[in-house]
């Protein structure tokens, strides 16, 4: 019994796979690539700035409208490059 619960469960799986692999074929043709827009260069620079500055990362993270470990992320980047 417990074998066939098993084998239902993965057939349900495969096809919730499939239904989503259309869905994201169908978006891909449409012109959506998925995912969140990168953010430029001028708005990291203007981050860096603004934490050089003294900003706290939360505020800078609530002005731009991203993350506080996207701020993070953009400093350590830059410093790097």
């Amino acid at each position: 019994m417990f074998s066939m619960v098993v084998v239902l469960a993965r057939f349900k799986r495969y096809i919730i796979w499939q239904q989503i692999k259309v869905g994201t074929d169908s978006a891909r043709k449409r012109g959506r690539v998925g995912g969140r827009p990168a953010i430029d260069e001028k708005k990291k620079k203007q981050v860096k700035a603004l934490f050089e500055a003294g900003e706290s990362a939360n505020d800078i993270a609530k002005e731009y409208g991203i993350g506080r470990a996207t701020v993070y992320k953009i400093i350590n980047n830059i410093t790097k490059n």
